[in-house]
């Protein structure tokens, strides 16, 4: 059973920004591709970024060139690097396996951008 904790979310100005961890266990981490996701108020939870077993990320359109996901395998920890926040960044993020299963969900954390 896969185990995620989630921390580093806050409030923060647009423009400002966040970095976002997630510990891992219960899974061989360096065998596992990791995701973020977020859920904004009203809307259904997305994918925001995923980072493959061998370090390859890939991130959504919408984030591209202002988030960036990465590992580090002797921390089993995923991170998100937030710059550029903007309002519509405001959400709640968690991280899971990707794909994701739905049992691995932790609480979350919670990022809110003020214009």
């Amino acid at each position: 059973q896969v185990h995620v904790v989630e921390s580093g979310g806050g409030l923060v100005q647009a423009g400002g920004s966040l970095r976002l961890s997630c510990v891992v266990s219960g899974t061989i981490f360096s065998r596992t591709a990791m995701g973020w996701y977020r859920q904004a108020p009203g809307k259904q939870r997305e994918l925001v970024a995923n980072v493959f077993e061998n370090g390859i990320p890939n991130v959504k359109d919408s984030v591209k060139g202002r988030f960036t996901i990465s590992r580090d395998t002797a921390k089993n920890t995923v991170y998100l690097q937030m710059n550029t926040l903007k309002p519509e960044d405001t959400a709640v993020y968690y991280c899971n396996t990707f794909p994701f299963f739905t049992n691995y969900w932790g609480q979350g954390t919670q990022v809110t951008v003020s214009s």
